[in-house]
């Protein structure tokens, strides 16, 4: 036996010495593939043909690093022996531990004793023994793994949840890990037992597999599971499928597909139900289905197409099985085009009601929509110019079938004074021209025009001052326009301006309705006061203001709720109050000009601090559109009470019947590796055969944290092919 030098290389059939810092590829070993020793000493057995080194051992083979204490290798058998504090150090960047670890094949193969690995750099895995098999398996024993990163203060080293299993595959190449008679625990408490379990390693962004089932109780449909699985097809493509299974409300299969491309992509959600006790009765064999989903495609670098669904085939589905709470649904189909600032669409719409007053056969269908806006990228006279014209085709089952064509130029210029007054200039003219079959015994048909120019005035002066260290805005505002009277013609439609409301967001507007078929019309006045104050931590903003009229429109008066009855419109206000990131309060309020009573009163608050959140709404309206007067609070409330442990609670009560509505209230635990919620949710009122009732859920979800999907499954890749490259 002879010493060696402390750097040196060796291959699997004869070893080759170099001194240090030289470098030389051993004897039938693959070019760009010698392994390198480095260590403190090294000791080379003639007869045994071994190498023995000692102190700090590095040896690199590959890309693959092997660190010990000790290491001997024997060049007749290519076998490694490697003892104290060993680690293995992968190409993909997964780290091995170990006592004891003797390595065969190139460092391919191997077993390991006292075993543990570094997965993708925060999942842990520990066994009493391990394998190496074929570069890329390794087969564990006796195994603790978690995907979680542990905290390493005293008392919360324990994972969040972690997989105990009598065997452990992890698959380098696939990136996935299987084990076999698995028990998950949760913050050290056993859940969940299964003989077979396997999912993605922690590298992995997407993969199929089956997902954490919902487990549930409901008054309506009893207890329920649903068991979603995920199918990863590409990068840009996945799709769910989810069969929930109910003890009192049938079979629902739901699905989805997503797919993202060059500046576009689609998303489609649908099911299929059977409920062998439908209707009012509870005695019905019914069946449903829904479908959901939106898309946009380029068509060119300036057109797209596009479409949104919503339909249902059944009013009561949606909410019986919690699939949605809509209770009118819109689907569209479109195509527009872009070029600077213009923009050109036709488009078609279907609209479909659910509420028990709801007749489908008197919802119009608009096919065509056609949208034109033009606005030229320069300045035209000094200012802007904007020309839209708008088209549409109404038709109904039951009712009459109207067409209309608009066609609008608006010209404004704006100039800021000396003194800081800001005016505003506005030239408008608009036509209309409408066509409308009347259905009775005998169809009629007629035609009808309009004319809507305006020339007005918009006066702006804001003032600001200082005080103390905080900036104080004061802006009076008013608005002049003169306009003709007769904007509402008898026998002109009324399609599109059901439901109008005068507010805050329109008051200081020159035409205050939104839509084409109402009409704003004749001399008019629009005044208001803007205050504002901006400190470090927030801001505070009120507004006041009213418009007045030189004579009474009776069909704007006669919408309820508009806010346009006589000469004097109601008394529009707002205030805005927030302390960033903790306040968030507004307030908007609608009072009647004629006998001073609130028509539309509505309150939102929002306090937050830090995981603590606090949501109160509150709302008066008067009766409008055929809907009673209404008076609600609505109030949830969410408390980090320790650690990752959140509690919440909700009440939505209707004060104006002195009926709750609905209730709800859970517990719940998340960090970035564990998701656990029991929740409880009460609904008081009856819609036609949905019956008041209660709710019971439970969610369990496991997160990794790189994955945005974790998907699971309970059977073995020969019985359920899933996740296959």
């Amino acid at each position: 036996m002879r010493p060696v030098l402390k750097r040196f290389l060796f291959g699997s059939a004869a070893l080759a010495f170099a001194a240090t810092g030289v470098v030389a590829r051993a004897q039938n070993a693959p070019a760009g593939k010698d392994m390198l020793l480095q260590a403190d000493t090294a000791v080379y057995d003639d007869k045994a043909k071994t190498v023995t080194a000692k102190g700090h051992v590095e040896i690199d083979y590959d890309g693959q690093i092997l660190l010990a204490d000790r290491v001997t290798y024997n060049q007749d058998t290519d076998v490694v022996s490697a003892d104290g504090n060993v680690s293995l150090l992968y190409k993909g960047g997964n780290v091995a531990f170990a006592q004891h670890v003797v390595l065969k094949d190139k460092m391919r193969n191997g077993a390991i004793q006292g075993f543990g690995a570094l997965i993708d750099g925060h999942a842990r895995m520990v066994a009493s023994s391990a394998e190496r098999r074929e570069g890329r398996y390794t087969i564990a024993r006796n195994v603790a793994y978690t995907p979680c990163k542990i905290c390493n203060k005293p008392g919360q080293r324990v994972p969040t949840w972690q997989i105990r299993a009598d065997r452990v595959e992890h698959d380098q190449e696939k990136h996935r890990v299987k084990f076999k008679n698995a028990t998950i625990e949760a913050m050290g408490v056993p859940v969940f037992y299964t003989p077979y379990f396997s999912e993605p390693d922690p590298s992995v962004h997407f993969a199929s597999g089956f997902l954490m089932p919902d487990v549930g109780s409901s008054s309506s449909i009893g207890y329920y599971i649903t068991l979603p699985y995920y199918w990863n097809m590409s990068r840009s493509r996945d799709a769910t499928i989810q069969p929930m299974f109910t003890t009192r409300g049938g079979e629902v299969m739901m699905g989805e597909y997503r797919e993202r491309w060059d500046q576009g992509g689609m998303w489609l959600q649908g099911s299929l139900a059977h409920n062998p006790r439908g209707g009012t009765s509870t005695h019905q064999t019914q069946y449903y289905a829904h479908l959901f989903g939106s898309g946009r495609a380029t068509i060119t670098d300036n057109w797209m197409f596009g479409y949104d669904a919503q339909i249902s085939s059944n009013e009561t589905y949606l909410k019986r099985y919690n699939i949605s709470q809509l209770d009118r649904l819109v689907s569209d189909l479109f195509v527009a085009g872009e070029q600077g600032r213009s923009r050109f669409m036709v488009a078609s719409y279907f609209f479909q009601g659910l509420r028990a007053s709801d007749n489908n056969r008197t919802f119009p269908v608009p096919l065509p929509l056609i949208e034109y806006t033009y606005i030229p990228m320069q300045k035209v006279a000094g200012g802007r110019f904007r020309l839209d014209i708008n088209s549409v085709a109404l038709a109904r089952d039951i009712g009459a079938n109207d067409q209309r064509m608009t066609a609008e130029a608006n010209w404004r210029l704006p100039t800021v004074t000396g003194n800081g007054m800001l005016w505003t200039f506005a030239l408008d003219a608009r036509g209309d021209v409408y066509h409308t079959d009347t259905l009775t015994n005998s169809a009629t048909s007629h035609y009808q025009t309009r004319g809507l120019p305006y020339a007005a005035l918009d006066w702006r002066w804001p003032f600001i001052s200082s005080v103390g260290s905080h900036a104080v805005v004061l802006e009076p505002v008013a608005q002049i326009i003169a306009q003709p009277y007769g904007g509402n013609r008898a026998g002109i439609p009324n399609e599109d301006s059901l439901n109008i409301e005068l507010d805050d967001n329109n008051l200081l507007s020159f035409d205050q309705v939104p839509g084409y078929d109402l009409a704003v019309s004749g001399p008019r006045a629009n005044f208001g006061l803007r205050a504002e104050t901006r400190f470090e931590s927030g801001y505070a903003e009120a507004l006041i203001g009213h418009a007045v009229r030189f004579k009474e429109d009776p069909a704007l008066a006669a919408v309820p709720g508009s806010g346009f009855t006589g000469k004097n419109s109601d008394l529009i206000g707002r205030f805005s109050l927030k302390f960033q990131p903790y306040i968030d309060l507004t307030n908007r309020i609608d009072i009647d000009e004629q006998t001073g009573n609130v028509r539309r009163n509505e309150t939102y608050v929002t306090a937050t601090y830090g995981r603590n959140a606090t949501r109160i709404s509150y709302i008066e309206l008067s009766p409008t559109l055929g809907l009673p007067a209404r008076q609600e609070i609505n109030a949830q409330i969410d408390v980090n009470f320790y650690r990752n442990w959140q509690a919440f609670a909700a009440i939505r009560r209707d004060l104006k019947a002195d009926q709750t509505l609905d209730s709800e209230f859970g517990l719940g635990y998340e960090d970035d590796c564990l998701g656990i919620s029991l929740g409880y949710h009460k609904k008081y009122t009856a819609d036609r055969d949905l019956k008041p009732s209660t709710n019971y859920v439970l969610r369990f979800k496991l997160k990794t944290s790189n994955s945005p999907i974790e998907p699971f499954s309970l059977f073995p890749e020969d019985v359920f092919s899933y996740g296959r490259p």
